[in-house]
C-alpha cells in the first residue's frame, strides 16, 4: 500500500501547521514516521508545495512530491490531490493508497490495517475512512441571532438525547482504496465508502491552537 501524506503550506488560522511544534516536535513527523514504521506500507510520500515541510519530511523518511500550485490552494480537495499523485506515481490500478494529513497525529497504523481489512471482505466498496459519532445530537443543536437561541429542529428539544438516532462526522485521520476509485475522481464520502468508527478520544481537528492543546492531551493518553 501507498501513503500519500497531505501537508500544504498555506495553512490560514495557524502558520505552518502542518510543521507546527507538537510535543517538541514538528507534527507532521509523527505522521511520517508511524507510517515508515508500519508494514502495510510499501512507499511514503508527502505532497507539498513547502520547502520547509519538504525538509521535515524528507529528515523523517518519506518522500517528497511536489504539490501543483493549482492544488496548493484553500478550495482543492483531498480526492483532487489524491487523484494528482495516483496519476503522477502511476499507480496500478489495484494498488491500495492511504490518504493521511499531516494533522492526523492520532492515527494509528492498527486502524488503518483494520479498516483496510474489512474493506477488503466487502467489496462492493470502494473506499474506507474513520469516523465517530458527535459528542451532542446535532438533532437538538440551534442558532443565537441577536442573542437569541433558535433551535433548527424544534420538534427534538423536548426529547431525551438518548432517544436521538446518532449522527458521526468524518474524522480527518485517513481515506483508503485501491488507486483506480482515486484515478476516477470518486467521490470519498458516498454510499460506496465503509465508514470505520472511533470513539471521541481517537479523533481531534486541528484547526486552532486550542485544538492543538487537545490533540496533545489524547495523544499522551492515547500513548
Amino acid at each position: 500500500m501507498v501513503v500519500l501524506i497531505l501537508a500544504r503550506g498555506g495553512s490560514k488560522r495557524i502558520e505552518l501547521k502542518n510543521i507546527a511544534p507538537f510535543l517538541g516536535k514538528p507534527l507532521l513527523s509523527y505522521v511520517v514516521q508511524m507510517a515508515c514504521a508500519c508494514p502495510l506500507f510499501t512507499q511514503v510520500f508527502v505532497s507539498t508545495d513547502h520547502a520547509k515541510i519538504a525538509q521535515t519530511a524528507k529528515e523523517n523518511g518519506a518522500q517528497v512530491l511536489a504539490r501543483p500550485a493549482h492544488l496548493a490552494g484553500d478550495f482543492s480537495t483531498t480526492l483532487e490531490v489524491a487523484n494528482d499523485a495516483a496519476l503522477t506515481l502511476e499507480l496500478e490500478p489495484d494498488t491500495y493508497l492511504c490518504v493521511l494529513y499531516a494533522t492526523s497525529v492520532l492515527a494509528k497504523a492498527k486502524y488503518i490495517e483494520e479498516a483496510l481489512q474489512a474493506l477488503k471482505i466487502n467489496p462492493h466498496k470502494k473506499y474506507a475512512f474513520a469516523c465517530s459519532a458527535y459528542s451532542a445530537s446535532p438533532y437538538r443543536s440551534f442558532s443565537i441571532q441577536e442573542n437569541t437561541p433558535t433551535p433548527l429542529f424544534k420538534d427534538n428539544m423536548l426529547k431525551r438525547s438518548q432517544d436521538l438516532p446518532p449522527l458521526y462526522h468524518d474524522a480527518g485521520l485517513f481515506y483508503l482504496g485501491q488507486a483506480k476509485h482515486f484515478i476516477a475522481k470518486e467521490p470519498l464520502l458516498a454510499p460506496h465508502s465503509l465508514p470505520f468508527i472511533l470513539p471521541q478520544s481517537c479523533v481531534q481537528d486541528i484547526d486552532s491552537l486550542e485544538d492543538l492543546k487537545l490533540a496533545a492531551l489524547k495523544y499522551t493518553a492515547l500513548l
